[in-house]
């Protein structure tokens, strides 16, 4: 029947139809440098595609922060999951040992012929050893009920286990969902990154790429792109041991500083790359202090400090969605994990803004 449905009538008829192509058709033609289409767009520089390029990673940092959230709320579901489903096992085994003490009993007093108490005492040769298995017989009714209040016992919270476990399901695939929705919006923005530095030649790529060293070293006052990044970095820490107020920001600077040089990967919590929070994370770990796993709740894991009270150690974050966060050492500067194809380095913290500080440990 619905081959012979009639197609839809557009809402926009004869000349309104015509006025919506033709803005259609002049929107595209004037789409923005980077999507635009014929000889009309002009070729982005370098420096609008770097502008274009940072915007992307900044939205990138914002959805793997979500995507790092939504993991470890996956994670916690998984393993409240887990536990429910052990505990319903147990519960389930014990249920089917107590059944099978009660069908043990039905089936001897089915073999008994399950007479009437009082006939079997008139029947009896020995009245008095009647009276005392009677006794023995009352005890094992005792027994026989309260087997049975046991398995309805069991019952009621083997039903109750797997009423959670299948809450906890549910919970979980909700969670897996938006894990899913956050990687793609994740793979989406660096892709499109990706795509948009391709379009560079190689003179001009290695401008970009030039540009974005200085602003890694050469705003921190360090050596610029010349030699290795790790290097660099090493070079640029404060001169001298860091003095840190306590013995664990020292241990978690320690053990930030030995991942210079270290590729940043999206999700990444060592030991072999990092993303932002994931080196926070570890680094603060490695000093026995446990943190949240994102940037929006790092903040919250102590004591909040301005920025005229930074002392290494602390966390410093930055932009107005707490998207991304780094470890400060002292003297204006930070270690952290920057962004796709800049490896874990020290920066300035003025190189992006500031959106806050906290003390932990």
């Amino acid at each position: 029947m619905a081959a012979h449905r009639k197609p839809k009538q557009s809402p926009l008829g004869g000349q309104a139809a015509r006025t919506a192509a033709t803005l259609a058709l002049a929107s595209a033609a004037t789409a923005t440098v980077f999507e635009g289409s014929g000889h009309a767009a002009p070729r982005p520089t370098p420096a609008q595609v770097k502008a274009e390029v940072d915007r992307l990673y900044e939205e990138a940092e914002v959805a793997t922060e979500k995507y790092n959230g939504a993991k470890e709320q996956a994670d916690r579901a998984w393993a409240a999951f887990d536990r429910l489903r052990d505990e319903s096992a147990r519960r389930t085994d014990r249920l089917n040992r107590s059944r099978e003490s009660l069908g043990a009993f039905a089936a001897a007093q089915y073999r008994s012929g399950g007479l009437d108490p009082a006939i079997r005492l008139v029947l009896a040769s020995d009245p008095d050893q009647y009276l005392e298995r009677a006794a023995l017989a009352e005890k094992a009714g005792d027994r026989r009920a309260a087997a049975v209040a046991s398995v309805r016992r069991e019952l009621t919270a083997v039903r109750q286990l797997r009423g959670e476990a299948e809450g906890r399901l549910r919970e979980l695939r909700t969670h897996e969902a938006e894990l899913r929705r956050q990687k793609a919006t994740v793979q989406g923005k660096l892709t499109a990154a990706r795509t948009l530095l391709a379009r560079l030649t190689a003179e001009e790529r290695a401008r970009y790429e030039a540009a974005v060293a200085a602003g890694a070293h050469d705003a921190a006052g360090a050596p610029g792109p010349s030699g290795t990044a790790d290097r660099a970095d090493r070079d640029s820490l404060p001169r001298g041991p860091i003095t840190a107020p306590t013995t664990r920001a020292a241990e978690a600077i320690a053990f930030a500083r030995a991942q210079l040089g270290k590729p940043y990967v999206w999700g990444a919590t060592g030991p072999s790359a990092f993303d932002c929070s994931g080196l926070t994370q570890a680094s603060w770990r490695a000093a026995g202090v446990s943190l949240p796993r994102t940037t929006y709740t790092q903040i919250n894991a102590g004591r909040r400090v301005s920025r005229s009270e930074l002392a290494p150690g602390d966390l410093v974050f930055f932009y107005s969605g707490i998207s991304h966060v780094g470890l400060y050492i002292g003297g204006g500067q930070m270690i952290h994990a920057p962004r796709p194809g800049a490896p874990v380095r020290i920066a300035p913290i003025d190189e992006m803004p500031f959106a806050g500080a906290t003390r932990v440990g």
